[in-house]
């Protein structure tokens, strides 16, 4: 089994080890970006793709399923803060804490910043659900022993802590 990224009829397929990795570099990067309360809320989307309390395989989100805001300056600034954190996930950061070289990341990282670079923005006003997390549910809550951005009020602790 695997966990699908989506974005404008492209995809990121990754195996559940290359999704584990995937998720650890994005959260080590979007924890050390976050400023706007929309940043915490694509942080808490990150944090929910933790297989270890979701389930290998059972993660993954479309593009076009996040909430990149109402108006174009709001989509264009929340666009450019993933690919920020993107950017920042590509440059090793912070990569020297995980216990483990993620081999394959820095490809999957690449194939994702040209997902989202190429993705359309859209407003979603529709009032169809979207699996992006709300403002009650932001990742505000810091795990002191990784210093990342945790996925409460979903579950205790990060996506360090929740694998072992």
């Amino acid at each position: 089994m695997g966990n699908p990224f989506y974005g404008d009829g492209d995809g990121l397929y990754l195996s559940n080890g290359g999704t584990a990795a995937f998720v650890d570099v994005l959260m080590l990067a979007v924890t050390d970006l976050v400023e706007e309360p929309w940043d915490y809320r694509f942080a808490a989307l990150l944090a929910l793709q933790d297989q270890n309390v979701m389930g290998r395989g059972a993660v993954g989100f479309d593009l076009e399923d996040i909430d990149w805001g109402t108006s174009p300056e709001e989509r264009a600034r929340n666009k450019d803060f993933v690919l920020r954190v993107t950017d920042l996930a590509l440059n090793r950061h912070r990569w020297n804490e995980l216990d483990y070289e993620p081999a394959f990341t820095a490809d999957h990282l690449r194939r994702f910043h040209a997902m989202v670079t190429a993705y359309t923005l859209t407003s979603r006003d529709d009032g169809s659900p979207m699996a992006f997390p709300g403002h009650a549910e932001a990742a505000m809550a810091s795990c002191t022993r990784h210093r990342v951005l945790s996925a409460l009020p979903h579950w205790e602790g990060c996506v360090f802590c929740t694998a072992g």
